[in-house]
């Protein structure tokens, strides 16, 4: 007898079955902020986080995340031994905005926000507001992160609302340059705490 659940088997012939179904998205772990913290960490094996072998790709989606600070840019980093975020990378950033005004509008490469084997935040979102019309919503892409033998590609996007009203849509590539294996991801801001934010990760199978 085979039981199904929205489409993935729970019980084949019988058993129980433990493989992740290839292509599923699974959500992992949800932290949601609703005060200031400076941190949200995802560390594989503390309070229910898995980020290792089990997927083979890993998302994230981060949620209004708003800082308590104003014009402030928001950014992630990796982990190899669930306390150091400093793992060296190398990355690219490009946006188009556009003014609320309409006074103007681009799309540019912005070198700036690259890193180029730093080993601090990489960009996420330059210049969130802090007004109650303004945050930063995205996704973040990691792919293969428990591999010893590769560097680790990520990719984001982000859409978020900047200080002097503009709206971006922001586009980041890059790697982790180890061949250790990444134990675990972190959000902040440049500078400031998170006010508030919504972050999700999820595990996708096969």
């Amino acid at each position: 007898m085979t039981v199904i659940s929205n489409g993935t088997n729970l019980i084949n012939n019988g058993t129980l079955d433990s493989a992740v179904p290839s292509g599923k998205m699974i959500l992992i772990k949800t932290i949601t902020i609703s005060s200031n913290t400076n941190t949200a960490d995802f560390i594989h094996g503390t309070s229910d986080v898995v980020f290792d072998s089990t997927y083979s790709t890993y998302v994230f989606k981060i949620i209004n995340i708003h800082p308590s600070s104003d014009n402030v840019r928001c950014g992630y980093n990796f982990t190899t031994d669930g306390s150091n975020f400093n793992v060296t990378k190398t990355t690219t950033f490009f946006n188009t905005y556009n003014f609320e005004s309409g006074a103007g509008n681009a799309l540019e490469y912005q070198p700036s926000q690259d890193l180029a084997q730093g080993t601090g935040l990489s960009s996420f979102a330059p210049a969130v507001g802090n007004g109650a019309d303004e945050s930063a919503s995205g996704e973040l892409t990691i792919f293969n992160p428990s591999s010893t033998t590769f560097v680790k590609n990520f990719l984001s996007r982000c859409m978020g609302v900047e200080s002097r009203d503009i709206a971006q849509d922001n586009f980041v590539g890059g790697y982790a340059n180890t061949t250790s294996a990444l134990t675990g991801v972190r959000f902040q801001f440049f500078s400031g705490d998170i006010g508030s934010a919504v972050i999700k990760l999820y595990g996708i199978g096969g």
